[in-house]
């Protein structure tokens, strides 16, 4: 079927182009200089188009070869899915009808990493954890916020909700075992199953050993330790039964690895992150589980926010002094890790193909650490 400009609609094209096939083509636009990945055979229903739209910013897109460009209309599209293979959902962009086709579409091409899974992030109302179910969830998975601060829990479910995501956020203290067993089968009962445990729920205490209160080492382990213990169990058991194997990540540290003063039941819960996930791996493996550890450097949230006054007084130092020669006076850059780096490692190891790295641990720091 033909289309003049002028003389129908977005919605007339849609509805009549809805089934004729067309290819398009899948170009990543990368610093300006898209590559061609695939050509992609699509029908019209596998897009959701609206109104006019050519406003500021658009994607770039090339034009059918034998249309001249000011001659095409431009439609505003909103998403794009393959029925069987999954890609990120398009971002705005303009997209011109040729001849009842749509030749070219410039559209990111990796095929959605974590589509069709389900992953429960402790502590994921906000910091590492919240970036981590932000990346999760771009990626297709179907992300479970769990967290001791409910509210905080879902406001950041209806963030990646608005964002086109699908998440449900669940009330969760970690060293508490009848929530955690109470919020993992929410999170089955929900969406099926879980497939990927990111243990991220920690807090921090400075002092040095000798002013060190019990009861804050015991809160401390409790949280890193206690937690991970539960909602690995949890999880494993699920993950077992049903099947399906899975991915489970424990947030360590680079004091998984290497010690601070003033930190020393940090240290110690980080340390025995590593054995956790070792056991958890060989004793995984028969059910198609694997574990490691995402070990990243000073990430600048508020859990580190906190720690720069405390460092200060403690040291005696200012607390630029503290930033650029205690936090980071190792790395090569002189930068902190951020929340996207750490989301980045944590997104790999989750959708990692093979049991080639389980037991293993990630150092991500800007090279504070370097094993």
């Amino acid at each position: 079927m033909g289309y003049k400009h002028g003389q129908m609609d977005s919605q007339s094209v849609f509805d009549a182009l809805s089934t004729p096939t067309f290819l398009l083509k899948i170009i990543p636009h990368v610093d300006g200089a898209p590559r061609i990945c695939e050509l992609v055979r699509y029908t019209l229903r596998d897009l959701t188009i609206k109104g006019a739209w050519s406003g500021p910013g658009a994607l770039g897109l090339f034009p059918h070869a034998l249309a001249p460009v000011a001659e095409l209309p431009v439609l505003e599209v909103v998403s794009a899915v393959h029925p069987d293979r999954s890609y990120p959902p398009a971002r705005r962009g303009r997209l011109r009808l040729f001849g009842g086709l749509i030749p070219w579409y410039l559209f990111r091409g990796e095929p959605m990493r974590m589509k069709g899974r389900v992953a429960l992030v402790t502590g994921a109302a906000s910091g590492i954890g919240k970036d981590i179910a932000e990346t999760f969830a771009r990626e297709g998975a179907k992300v479970v916020i769990a967290d001791v601060s409910v509210d905080a829990a879902q406001a950041a479910a209806a963030e990646i909700q608005k964002s086109g995501g699908v998440a449900l956020a669940v009330a969760m203290d970690v060293t508490q075992e009848q929530q955690v067993d109470a919020g993992v089968a929410e999170a089955i009962n929900a969406f099926g199953g879980v497939d990927v445990l990111v243990s991220n729920a920690g807090i921090q205490h400075i002092a040095p050993v000798v002013d060190l209160p019990l009861d804050q080492w015991r809160k401390l382990l409790a949280i890193h330790l206690d937690g991970a213990f539960l909602t690995t169990r949890a999880c494993l058991r699920h993950m077992a039964h049903s099947g399906r194997g899975g991915s489970i990540i424990y947030m360590g540290s680079v004091h998984s690895k290497e010690a601070s003063p003033l930190k020393a039941p940090y240290v110690t819960a980080k340390h025995g992150l590593i054995g956790l996930c070792k056991v958890v791996a060989k004793e995984g493996a028969a059910h198609g589980v694997r574990a490691n550890v995402v070990c990243p450097g000073f990430v600048r949230t508020a859990l580190v926010e906190k720690q720069i006054p405390e460092q200060a007084k403690e040291l005696g130092i200012s607390e630029q002094e503290v930033i650029k020669n205690v936090m980071l006076k190792e790395t090569v850059d002189g930068e902190f890790t951020t929340t996207e780096d750490v989301a980045a490692v944590t997104l790999f190891l989750a959708a990692f193909p093979t049991n080639a790295l389980t037991g293993q641990s990630i150092v991500v720091s800007h090279g504070w650490f370097m094993q």
